[in-house]
């Protein structure tokens, strides 16, 4: 069973690949894909896509496996990394 720091930390790294991706002009990225970047296994990372698609962070369309199929960041999603890249480029807060 993951902790909750590792969880937190499965569910960063998913929306930072994600806001990559939207920079990318990639709307979608393959759940596959998203897989074999972050190096998570199959639960790990349908875990944290549930959960940001419930904090309306992020869309999924599910496989029959109950894995993801493709993701993407929703509108807020995008908003939610824009502020998180500005608070790091905020003085003291290591950006």
């Amino acid at each position: 069973m993951t902790t909750l720091r590792e969880r937190k930390t499965y569910r960063k790294a998913v929306l930072k690949s994600l806001y990559r991706a939207v920079e990318l002009n990639r709307p979608e990225v393959s759940g596959a894909a998203l897989r074999d970047e972050l190096g998570l296994p199959d639960e790990d990372i349908s875990a944290a896509c549930a959960y940001l698609a419930g904090e309306g962070l992020i869309t999924v369309d599910w496989t029959s496996h109950g894995t993801p199929a493709t993701v993407s960041l929703t509108h807020e999603g995008i908003r939610f990394m824009e502020g998180e890249e500005e608070g790091s480029d905020a003085p003291g807060r290591g950006g």
